[in-house]
Order: structure tokens, then C-alpha cells, then sequence
């Protein structure tokens, strides 16, 4: 459960309602996160990342397999060690834990701006615990990196280079 202000998140005098994350209108989240991975200069494919539940799975893997070996391996090497999502192919070189923090940060950006327009790193730091994604270096990473879930920061498309010079 979430909660949420009826009007603005940010008025804690507004009436509170809770409601499931996944019964928020999601019909837009994979637009939202395809957006918030491409304004990051990162390919989202739609077979992996297509709503909230394939994500939220896809993302699970994907940090299952770094916990196994290592933050400093790429998708490639994951791929390699038959981690089964082909689909990411086109981004083996990269870091997979910077990879992961974007697929992350993404997932939260799409759920916030589908609930209501935004989201703050208390927020993304809410959704990952909750979705079962929490790890103490994404935390780190989240934080070092605010451009991941904030879509009006500067120079987003920078992201990509840092997970590439990170990923060698």
C-alpha cells in the first residue's frame, strides 16, 4: 500500500487515502518509463519493461544476478552467465548496476507520474522497498544520481556515458 494525498503530495493537510501501487492507473507506465530511460540515453525494450509487473520481475533479475556477481559486471557478462533477457543485448557494455539503478529509478518515475505526476527519492526509496528491490549500494547509486528519477535535471543524457566508463 501507498499512501497519497487526494490533490498534492506535498500538502500533508490534504485527507490521506491508501491504495495498492499496482491498482494506480497504469495504462501509461510504460510510456513514462520508456521516456525516463531514453531522456537517461538508455534503451527500455517493451517486451521487458512493457507494465509495473514485468518491470518490477525484470528488475528482481536483474539485481538477483548482481547480488551473485558483483556490481562491476556488465549486462554482457550477465547475459553470458544466462541471466535470460536477450532483449538487453544492445546494452551489454554498460554497468549492469548503473543499468539496474536507471530500470529502478525508471519504474518509479513511471508508478509516481502515473499516480500523481512525480516522484521524490523518499518516494523511489518507498517503491523499491516495497517492490522487494532494495539494495544498499542502489540506494548510494540513487542518491549520487538524482538524474534517474528527476525528469527535469540537467544533462540526463549523461547518464549513459558514466554507465559506460563505470561498466569497463
Amino acid at each position: 500500500m501507498i499512501l497519497i494525498n487526494q490533490g498534492f503530495l506535498n500538502n500533508p493537510k490534504l485527507h490521506r487515502m491508501e491504495i495498492p501501487f499496482w491498482e494506480a492507473n497504469m495504462a501509461t507506465f510504460y510510456g513514462y518509463f520508456k521516456e525516463n530511460m531514453e531522456a537517461l540515453g538508455l534503451p527500455a525494450p517493451e517486451g521487458v519493461f512493457a507494465n509495473l509487473q514485468t518491470a518490477t520481475a525484470n528488475a528482481s533479475t536483474l539485481l538477483a544476478y548482481i547480488d551473485k556477481y558483483g556490481k562491476k559486471v556488465t549486462i554482457g557478462e550477465l547475459l553470458g552467465a544466462g541471466m535470460r533477457l536477450e532483449k538487453l543485448a544492445t546494452v551489454g557494455a554498460l554497468s549492469a548496476a548503473y543499468y539496474a539503478g536507471a530500470v529502478v529509478g525508471s519504474i518509479a518515475v513511471a508508478g509516481g507520474r502515473s499516480l500523481a505526476g512525480g516522484v521524490s527519492l523518499g518516494e523511489v526509496l518507498y517503491r523499491i522497498q516495497s517492490r522487494g528491490l532494495w539494495r544498499a549500494w542502489l540506494v548510494r547509486l540513487l542518491h549520487k544520481s538524482p538524474e534517474v528519477y528527476k525528469t527535469n535535471f540537467n544533462a540526463r543524457h549523461a547518464y549513459r556515458h558514466r554507465a559506460l566508463r563505470t561498466g569497463k
